[in-house]
């Protein structure tokens, strides 16, 4: 599921993540973009509804940096980085690397610009939500396969 999207209402914001869901697999980092209060962690609520979690216990990592939950077919790392700055090595205050080594995981990454370089991931999926207040919420999606590391 890729390219432009607009939600108009907080439900359709969560509605696109809940479609969005169905395209995830082990292996897939998302990176959520967007200003504060532009919906990322409402989008990654609704992916983990989609994925049959129950998106009343889904709460925003801002403080605990990840919040794991364990669905039916793949294990959710929802990542927060927004308290770390941009010179800080977030990926390994998270452990992205020893994540990924599950074949079941799934890691949704907020305020991925923070990493200081692109995870070891098998896709990389790019997620931008913009739009504040009652504004609608424009989404884009892009997906790229990782680069092959095996030469």
């Amino acid at each position: 599921m890729t390219g432009n999207f607009i939600g108009n209402t907080p439900e359709q914001t969560f509605d696109l993540g809940e479609k969005f869901s169905r395209d995830l697999r082990g292996g897939d980092v998302i990176l959520l973009k967007g200003e504060l209060g532009a919906g990322k962690t409402l989008f990654a609520k609704g992916i983990l509804h989609g994925l049959g979690y129950d998106a009343d216990e889904v709460t925003s990592p801002s403080f605990t940096l990840v919040n794991l939950y364990k669905t039916n077919d793949l294990d959710v790392y929802h990542i927060d980085l927004w308290r770390l700055d941009a010179m800080s090595n977030a990926s390994d205050a998270v452990g992205l690397d020893e994540i990924l080594e599950d074949p079941k995981a799934v890691a949704i990454i907020e305020w991925s610009d923070r990493l200081a370089s692109m995870p070891a991931a098998k896709r990389i999926i790019e997620i931008s939500v913009s739009g504040d207040g009652d504004d609608p919420r424009v989404i884009d999606v892009s997906v790229r396969d990782a680069p092959d590391r095996s030469g």
